[in-house]
Formats: structure tokens, sequence, C-alpha cells
């Protein structure tokens, strides 16, 4: 107990004094928001890779889709990795930055105001994004519980009201660069923390080929409740396991996903430079190899450590015990090794949704309509005091958590995605996207994560890819019968891709004339 206190204190010791040292930084609120447009590749990639993976990850996501897929599952963290983050850079990453710095926007709805010229788009989409940022903070808390009652014998809530002191404490005194630094060194942890876990874990159960023996003798449908599967054993060690179709639907939601999100989008902002961007999507990719395939890997042993303690009064599994359980019977040693490493990547996520909730609210809603003359004093104190004012909601949303952290987690990334990947990814891209095509989307995305909340019409993982894919659809048809921009305008916006900028020899070969 001593050694895993004193891994908290150090931890907590290093996040504020990161805060610290980060204030120079966080003067103005270009500093506050985006690290003044200078953040360093490793920095910027680590910040993406810790903020897109959290205790939603490690406990709620892995525990629950390692019980249903199996290894198949390990599918859902190579997706994270190619399609979340490799793809994400490569097809988003330098447009982004350019034209975010061409109309000046400091988030993803001051965006799509200044890229759809619309006020009133820019005032929606803050308010979607601070609305429905709140369950995915919560179910960032509601990751930690199970694991602090393992390791400290301890009522969560305590945890998670130390966890918003300290997340508020550096995020309010540092912004961007405290979370950026913070980042960096959480996600060390994450990295050496992950492969640890499942080396001692595979050891309990006898090596990785006993384990692989021991799961391939599980049926798959031990109440025999669908005769298709009746009797069949091995599928929870096969290439797709024992349901491909909504194992698919896992990969869209939590890869898409991120191509749509504020707080994962935003970092794209704060880039540097171009040696940012190569560097940064090769060591993000990397990451999410390491921490999301190693998660859902790790999850896929699951249904070895099944007992009674990850059923509820009613029998019902909870999936959110499942991984607690498997970590349960590791030396103490590693238990702290485990609260840290769930607490960095809990920590890195909730400071990036925090800060995103606060500056999105406060400058695109709060200086467009009631404080329109907020100087930049102001407007830094503003934020601030958002920050505490979304982590308290969020807190209280945790204290009593209606449903599993996959679900929380479905039904954010459902709304955000859905309303905001098609018009921010077409938006970077084509000149014909028309306003209309905005609104619809925006409408379309939350309408079906809504609906499905109340008339429960299918899965909210589903029902969030569904609102993905069906944005990318909806966009590019409604723009070919509603008015187009003005053409003069939109052309005034893509000319930050026509600028000439000079390289050198090492960077581009020159093609010599011939003789």
């Amino acid at each position: 107990m001593i050694l895993k206190v004193l891994l908290l204190v150090i931890f907590f010791a290093i996040m504020i004094g990161v805060g610290i040292y980060s204030r120079r930084q966080a003067k103005d609120v270009n500093g506050f928001v985006l690290g003044g447009r200078s953040v360093g590749p490793w920095l910027t990639a680590f910040a993406y890779g810790t903020s897109y993976f959290s205790a939603v990850v490690f406990i709620g996501y892995a525990g629950q889709f390692g019980w249903k897929y199996g290894l198949s599952s390990t599918w859902v963290g190579l997706g994270n990795a190619f399609i979340g983050s490799l793809l994400a850079w490569v097809i988003m990453g330098r447009r982004t930055r350019v034209m975010t710095h061409h109309l000046d926007a400091k988030t993803m709805p001051d965006f799509f105001g200044k890229r759809y010229e619309s006020k009133s788009l820019r005032i929606a989409a803050s308010t979607i994004a601070f609305i429905f940022l709140i369950p995915y903070t919560a179910s960032v808390y509601k990751g930690l519980s199970t694991l602090f009652g393992l390791a400290f014998n301890i009522d969560y809530r305590w945890c998670v009201i130390a966890m918003a002191l300290l997340t508020a404490v550096y995020v309010i005194l540092g912004g961007y660069m405290a979370t950026a630094i913070n980042d960096f060194i959480q996600g060390l942890i994450m990295l050496g923390g992950i492969v640890a876990i499942i080396l001692a874990v595979l050891k309990g159960q006898g090596g990785f080929l006993a384990a692989i023996q021991k799961l391939s003798e599980i049926p798959t449908d031990p109440a025999n409740t669908n005769p298709a599967l009746q009797n069949m054993k091995g599928s929870f060690v096969s290439f797709f396991g024992p349901d491909p179709a909504n194992l698919l639907g896992v990969v869209i939601l939590t890869s898409l996903g991120t191509w749509g999100l504020p707080q994962m989008v935003g970092k794209f902002y704060a880039i540097k430079s171009e040696r940012a961007v190569k560097t940064g999507t090769i060591v993000s990719t990397f990451f999410a190899v390491v921490i999301a395939g190693g998660c859902y890997f790790l999850g896929g042993f699951g249904r070895l450590f099944d007992s009674p303690a990850i059923y509820g009064a009613n029998g019902k599994i909870m999936y959110d015990s499942i991984v607690p359980q498997m970590l349960a019977t590791l030396p103490d040693i590693l238990i702290g090794i485990v609260v840290v490493l769930v607490l960095s990547a809990s920590m890195s996520t909730l400071s990036s949704l925090v800060l995103t909730s606060s500056s999105t609210l406060t400058l695109d809603v709060l200086k467009e309509t009631v404080c329109k003359k907020l100087d930049d004093k102001k407007t830094l104190l503003t934020m601030r005091l958002l920050i505490v004012f979304f982590i308290v909601i969020s807190v209280v949303i945790a204290l009593n958590p209606p449903t599993f952290i996959a679900q929380l987690m479905g039904i954010s990334w459902g709304a955000l995605a859905g309303a905001f990947l098609a018009p921010f990814l077409y938006g970077l891209f084509s000149k014909k996207v028309t306003k209309a095509s905005v609104w619809i989307c925006f409408i379309y995305g939350v309408g079906i994560t809504v609906a499905n909340i109340f008339l429960k019409f299918m899965n909210p993982i589903n029902c969030g890819a569904l609102a993905m894919v069906g944005g990318l659809v909806i966009v590019p048809i409604v723009s070919l019968f509603t008015p187009k921009m003005k053409k003069d305008d939109v052309d005034q916006i893509f000319t930050c891709y026509d600028e000439k900028i000079q390289v050198t020899a090492k960077t581009v070969l020159v093609e010599e004339e011939p003789n």
C-alpha cells in the first residue's frame, strides 16, 4: 500500500509541476488553447495518442469487447492505429493545420463558422460539443471506479473528486502546453505499463500458448441461446471471432470517430512544422499499435477469468469489472503500475476534454453572443472558470453513471463524430460543400443518437458507427441540391493550399532541365 501511494504522490507532483512550468505559455488565448501553434512533433504525437486512449479503452472497451469477441477484438486496436491514427494524420493533419491557420480558427466550431461563413453554425457546433463531451468525460471517471477499489479498497467517489481537482489545477495553470507535456510523460508510462501487464497476465495463465489453449476450449455460446453457435468452440481465438458484423461496428466507431472529435482534431491545429507532421504520423501510429492493440489483446483473454465477481445481483455480466478481475491476481507492484498507467491514460484524456469544452463554449458561444467585448485577459479567465464548471458537471454524472462505459462513450462519439466528421473532412478538400448540408449532418448525427437513447432501436455502438458513415453520405448528396457558397469567398479560403514556399533540396528533389 505504501508503494502504491508513493507512486501516486510522485505522479501527482509531476503533473502539478508541469502545470506551473507551463504558465508562461498560457498568457494569452492562442497560447492557452493551442500552445502558440508551436508544439513539436513528439509532444503533438503523444498528445494525440494519449487523448485517444484512456480508462475507457483499458477498463471498459477491452473488457467488454474482449469478452464478446475474444482475441479478434485485437482488430479494434489495429483499426484504431491504422485508421484512427495513421490515416487521420496522413489525410487530415497537414490540411487541417494549413486551413485553420489561414482562417485563424482556434477550435472546431470556430472552423465551421469561418469555413462556411455562418455564426449560427459555430454556435450550434459549440453547443453540441459541450453537451456531448460530458458523457465521454463521465465514462473516463467511471473507468477508474473498480480499479481503485481493487488497488486501495476505497470508495471510488473520492478518487473521482481527487482526479477532477488535479486535472483542474494543471489545465488551468498551463493550458494546452501543460496538457501536451504531461501527455508525453503519461504516454511513456502507458507504453511501459501495458507491456508489463500483458506479460504478467499471460504468465499467470501458464504462458501465451497455454492461455490460447484454454481460451479455445470455451464454448462460443455456453447458455445455448443461439442454435447456430451451440457447442461451437474455438471462435474466441479465431481470426474474426464469433460476431464479425458487430465487431466491424466497434472498429468503425472507435477508429473513424477520431476524425470528427474536437479534442482529437484540435491537436492538428497546434502542429509546428512539416517535420512535426511526418514524425507525428509515425509516433502516434506506433503508440496506438502498442496501447490499443495491447489493451484489446489483453481483454481477449477475459473469459479465462470468469468468476462470480464479474456478475451483478441480477446475474448480468458487469463488463467494467472484467479487466480489474484479471489484474486482481497480480503482485502489488504491478497493481501499482496499473493504477498509474490507467490514471495516466485518463488524466491525459480528461485534460484534453475539459480544455476543448471550455474553449469552444467561451470562444464560439459567449464571445459571439452575450460577451462580445471580452478582452484577452477576461477571455482567459472565463475559460478557466468554465473548466471548473465542466468538471463539476461531469463529476456529478460520474458519481451516478447511467450505464456501462462502452455505452457512455458510444453516445458521445456517435453524436460528435456523426455531426462533425463529414462537414469537417469535406470542408478541408471540397469547395462544393454547402451550409445546408452541414446543418442536415448536425441534425442527423445528434438526432439519431438522441433518438436511440430513448427508443433503443439498436446498440449504441452500432448507432454511433451508423451516424458517422451516414454523415459521409448525406453531406455530398445534400450539397448537390442546395445553394452553393459564393465562389469568390470559397476560392479565397482555399488559396491557403496554393501558397508557394521554399524548401531545401534535401526535402524535395528539383528536376534538372534537359540539355
